[in-house]
């Protein structure tokens, strides 16, 4: 039998899920991982805590279920949104990650909302400047820690970040990196005005893929950390609401998801993008390729 991978870096815990061909879970394992808040309202994590226990729960399974590797046809991940991993020359963290809950770049929403205009900014992004999203924070760096900010070569989400360190890429995947509000989310595409009004070299970010396409393969490297097969493909994934989402059957117009979890959130699938010019509702890109 063929089986599917499934990796989840969510704020407490990694979860790693073992799927059969029918969609049934065969084995699961979790670990957890500390929350840093250095000051009120900040909250950060270590990519490298994300990245063990990716290891860890990825050794478990495979160890609980006995299944030959080669059985793995693909893995996919989905996770945490918003946070902020900055890899320097040598691609390893210059600092620990800044994540969606931490609430210190109101001033930096300003900035960005005055560098772009608050209406083309949501005309692009599809999205107010929001102290969540990742633009914000790599504003945070860029005013507060130059130092940091200089030394940056890659900037990728949570669970892009265990996608390098499985395949050595840097990629992304459209719901994801609607939540960095760094995409032209009609677009589906990096955008070029919003990067140049922020200053943000385009060279930072990784290629944008949509969910279910292959970004890359195992390496002989993270085989042999985690005991998976070498080669074997890694798809997009998707940011943990609309990977959720896909899961609960919100994939066609009419059907809604409300989760009540760490966030609270309202989930609606749109075939065709539909954009508040007030910035009321969140719009992104879809697990569901073009939704």
């Amino acid at each position: 039998m063929n089986y599917l991978l499934g990796i989840d870096i969510g704020t407490s815990s990694t979860k790693t899920v073992l799927f059969d061909e029918k969609g049934e879970i065969t084995t699961s394992a979790t670990d957890v991982y500390p929350l840093y808040q250095p000051r009120n309202g900040w909250a950060e994590q270590d990519a490298d805590d994300w990245w063990n226990a990716a290891v860890t729960t990825i050794k478990e399974v495979l160890a609980k279920s006995k299944v030959n590797p080669k059985d793995i046809k693909g893995i996919g991940l989905s996770g945490q949104m918003h946070g902020l991993v900055m890899l320097g020359k040598n691609n390893k963290p210059l600092r620990k990650s800044i994540i969606w809950c931490d609430q210190r770049t109101s001033l930096e929403c300003d900035q960005i909302t005055s560098l772009v205009g608050e209406e083309k900014l949501i005309e692009i992004t599809a999205n107010p400047a929001l102290t969540g999203f990742t633009a914000s924070k790599i504003m945070w760096v860029k005013n507060n820690e130059p130092e940091i900010y200089n030394q940056c070569k890659k900037i990728l989400l949570p669970k892009d970040y265990i996608r390098y360190k499985l395949t050595g890429e840097f990629a992304t995947e459209v719901s994801d990196a609607s939540g960095m509000q760094l995409l032209d989310v009609p677009k589906r595409q990096w955008s070029s005005y919003v990067l140049e009004k922020l200053g943000i070299d385009i060279n930072m970010l990784g290629k944008v893929y949509e969910s279910p396409q292959v970004t890359g393969t195992v390496t002989k490297e993270a085989a042999g950390l985690c005991g998976l097969a070498e080669g074997t493909p890694v798809v997009g994934g998707a940011g943990d609401q609309a990977a959720s989402a896909v899961g609960n059957g919100i994939v066609k117009k009419g059907v809604i998801s409300a989760t009540i979890g760490t966030s609270g959130v309202v989930f609606a699938h749109l075939d065709n993008i539909a954009i508040d010019k007030k910035g009321r509702t969140q719009t992104f890109c879809h697990a569901v390729p073009g939704a």
